[in-house]
């Protein structure tokens, strides 16, 4: 029997996907408890439909994301820091503190959304990977300076 999942099912598939299951298991557990529909005509061409518009919102979020990109590829942050010695920091850069030096310039970012593998803990130029949408990452120059 083929059901179209509404929600994910864990060795089955993904929301939106369309499946062929057992038709016992599809009307004694997925049809109940909400997870799967059947998959009839008017209901694969609704499902299409829902399909198009979400692609037709990726891309456009995506081209959006691609302007953003430019802009931030341009541009270069300062954030000064307190220094013990010559260029160890006192304590270290993070995510954090570099989405809020971007929202002073303008951009709105997640701090989730900033790829920093590890906290700053020295001066000097690093280039920050900012993921917009899945398929579009920004590099940001940041410098570390001496306050």
């Amino acid at each position: 029997m083929e059901v179209i999942l509404n929600k994910d099912v864990a060795k089955i598939g993904r929301a939106g996907a369309v499946v062929q299951v057992k038709e016992g298991f599809a009307r004694n557990f997925l049809f109940p408890h909400n997870l799967a529909k059947p998959a009839t005509a008017a209901s694969l061409k609704k499902l299409e439909q829902e399909q198009q518009i979400k692609s037709e919102q990726s891309a456009k979020i995506k081209e959006e994301s691609e302007l953003i990109k430019q802009r931030l590829d341009k541009l270069s942050l300062t954030i000064s820091a307190l220094t013990q010695g010559e260029e160890k920091l006192y304590g270290s850069i993070n995510a954090h503190e570099i989405a809020q030096a971007l929202q002073e310039e303008g951009f709105t970012v997640n701090k989730s959304s900033i790829e920093l593998i590890e906290p700053i803990k020295s001066l000097g130029i690093y280039e920050i990977p900012v993921k917009l949408h899945p398929d579009v990452i920004a590099k940001v120059k940041l410098w570390v300076v001496k306050k």
